[in-house]
């Protein structure tokens, strides 16, 4: 009923849903004086609140940033970006453990590093330690220094990544136009 995530996949507000969930759950389980109903109610009513909450943050990119928060960018071309490491109180022994996880051991090796909104890192290796392809071996250019970036989602566009890749909304508008597209009629664009 709540969607179907694993446990290191859910944001912060699902987890301690699902944790008090388990809670109240197992206190009717262990104490046969509690009626069921005194479980069943407040289940139904937390997992209530969880499927409002995901619709609204589904619908709403401003609710979904405040409940949720965007993806930082930690490393950018091999240069740790230190003030976005301390806000996020990401020390350099979690980030080498999870760039180690991802394949990386040298830091020279990132076009971008990227902790998302679950504290998963996603690590973009620069083109010369990308793994090569056959798309890369028949198309040289085809490799790219950026990794694929959200510009606009289900129709509302997301200024935050315009400003990381060095865009405008001025160029964004040519290319709609070019393609004779609105913002609102676009699904995905990366």
């Amino acid at each position: 009923i709540m969607g179907k995530r694993q446990l290191g996949e859910l944001q912060p507000s699902e987890f301690v849903i699902a944790i008090l969930i388990s809670n109240i759950a197992t206190l009717s389980i262990e104490d046969t004086d509690i009626p069921l109903i005194g479980a069943v109610v407040p289940i139904i009513t937390l997992m209530s609140a969880e499927v409002i909450l995901s619709y609204i943050t589904l619908k709403s990119p401003k609710m979904q940033v405040l409940v949720t928060g965007n993806p930082v960018v930690i490393i950018r071309n091999g240069n740790i970006d230190q003030q976005n490491m301390r806000n996020l109180r990401f020390s350099i022994e979690d980030l080498m453990s999870q760039l180690r996880i991802n394949g990386i051991f040298d830091i020279q090796d990132v076009a971008w590093a990227i902790v998302e909104t679950n504290g998963q890192l996603t690590v973009f290796p620069k083109s010369d330690s990308q793994p090569l392809t056959q798309k890369i071996l028949s198309d040289p250019k085809s490799q790219s220094s950026f990794p694929p970036m959200v510009l606009i989602s289900d129709g509302v566009l997301c200024s935050n990544v315009l400003k990381e890749c060095n865009l405008t909304e001025k160029w964004l508008e040519g290319v709609l136009k070019k393609e004779e597209l609105s913002e609102k009629e676009i699904f995905l664009m990366t």
